[in-house]
């Protein structure tokens, strides 16, 4: 789903069913996942909360996005995969992102985290793509650096 399409307002997409507690209005909790989603960082999340008089900490809204499980649905054949890692700091912890997407779509089609940039942990990565989704037919378009 596009980041655009991600900010639109229906919201039918994102399944609350994960909400135990009633503290959080659910328009409250779908707001901050869309943000996120967008593209906003967790603090620049919980400080727009904030001004709609919500205040919730990062790790809330962290917990909320990995609730609701938003990751891509398996068995998807794409003609033609992008791959990219990045490093990514987390207080003063380092890891490598690793994505891969759709081009035609602009969806993701599998995300991960490691500890470390190295040929097992890529391979881990790559093996998981495969078991997710067809794609040994297609074509990767991966950076010069990989």
């Amino acid at each position: 789903m596009s980041e655009s399409n991600r900010l639109g307002g229906s919201t039918d997409w994102i399944d609350l069913e994960f909400v135990e507690r009633e503290r959080t209005p659910h328009e409250i909790i779908e707001t901050g996942i869309q943000l996120h989603l967008a593209g906003l960082s967790l603090s620049n999340t919980k400080q727009y909360l904030e001004r709609l008089g919500v205040e919730r900490s990062r790790t809330a809204i962290h917990n909320w996005i990995q609730k609701a499980d938003l990751q891509p649905v398996d068995g998807t054949s794409p003609n033609r995969v992008a791959v990219d890692e990045t490093a990514i700091q987390i207080d003063s912890d380092r890891y490598w992102l690793y994505a891969a997407v759709d081009p035609q779509t602009n969806e993701f089609l599998h995300v991960d985290v490691f500890p470390v940039q190295n040929q097992q942990f890529t391979l881990v990565f790559l093996r998981d793509l495969r078991e997710k989704h067809h794609v040994e037919d297609a074509l990767f378009l991966v950076d010069g650096l990989c």
